[in-house]
């Protein structure tokens, strides 16, 4: 009987699942029944309460991961690991904010992008913490949870295509469109390999977040919200594949294809480095 109970714990779908419920519920909890009103009774400005609010939740939900794995697992958690974070901090960001940069340069080069002026008027720290908590949640159970698990049970390679069919609840996002599922299924495919040649989470996630923070600094919607604030006041005009539409630049065909090709080029770099592995269910 014990060995059956330990079986169902450490099975893998089990470990998913409540990785994701405990991790999720506790942040929810303390967000919203301890940083909330603790915040919002010392603080009554909610521009500067909201901001200090996401970054302790952004803390909790780390915590929460951090020692939930200590105990379950009886590990190191080395996809929390700071060994190399600066590299992948600045790394990640910078190219995350490039690659929407080098889409909009091609959008400004072809007459498909006007910019009018620039001003943070429009935009305030409280949407960057939100982007932040919003990246963390998406990359620590997507990424540090379900690819991490699957890899290493299933292996590398169906483990992308489990990241891909995963990235496919986005498709309900607002705006989203025939495009935008291809464009899910590009992003979680990089998004894994990015995990899979790291074996940790910073890499995709500062990526995620200078992806993120890129689209309203240049005045797009991103992922089919409009009300993420702006700094670059601009103007998209042109076929709705080529400047993302209602969606946002992350939709174009040009931001796609470059995604892509960080996917593939990080896939063939694991590969030479013998990063893609079999799992456990395929070694036996």
């Amino acid at each position: 009987m014990k060995a059956t109970i330990k079986r169902v714990l450490y099975f893998p779908l089990t470990k998913i699942i409540i990785g994701i419920v405990f991790c999720f519920s506790l942040f929810v909890l303390i967000q919203n029944f301890v940083l909330k009103p603790f915040f919002y009774t010392i603080i009554q400005d909610e521009n500067i309460a909201k901001p200090i609010i996401h970054c302790f939740s952004f803390l909790v939900l780390l915590a929460a991961y951090y020692y939930l794995f200590r105990l379950y697992d009886k590990r190191k958690i080395t996809e929390l690991s700071l060994k190399h974070l600066p590299k992948e901090m600045f790394g990640g960001f910078f190219f995350g904010f490039f690659t929407i940069s080098l889409s909009i340069f091609i959008l400004y080069l072809i007459g498909y992008y006007q910019a009018f002026s620039i001003s943070t008027a429009q935009y305030s720290i409280k949407f960057f913490t939100v982007l932040m908590v919003a990246a963390l949640v998406e990359d620590l159970f997507h990424r540090g949870l379900i690819v991490r698990v699957c890899e290493d049970w299933l292996g590398t390679n169906i483990t992308l295509v489990i990241a891909m069919l995963v990235e496919l609840q986005h498709i309900f996002n607002p705006n989203s469109n025939l495009f935008s599922l291809f464009y899910y299924l590009i992003w979680g495919f990089t998004m894994a390999t990015m995990f899979v040649y790291t074996k940790r989470i910073w890499l995709p996630f500062f990526f995620h977040l200078g992806w993120n923070f890129a689209q309203p600094f240049y005045g797009s919607n991103l992922t089919g919200l409009n009300d993420m604030g702006s700094i670059i006041q601009s103007k998209f005009n042109g076929p709705e594949l080529l400047t993302g539409g209602a969606v946002g630049i992350e939709d174009s065909i040009f931001t796609a294809t470059f995604l892509l090709l960080i996917g593939i080029v990080l896939y063939y770099r694991a590969k030479r480095e013998g990063k893609i592995i079999k799992g456990k269910l395929f070694k036996k």
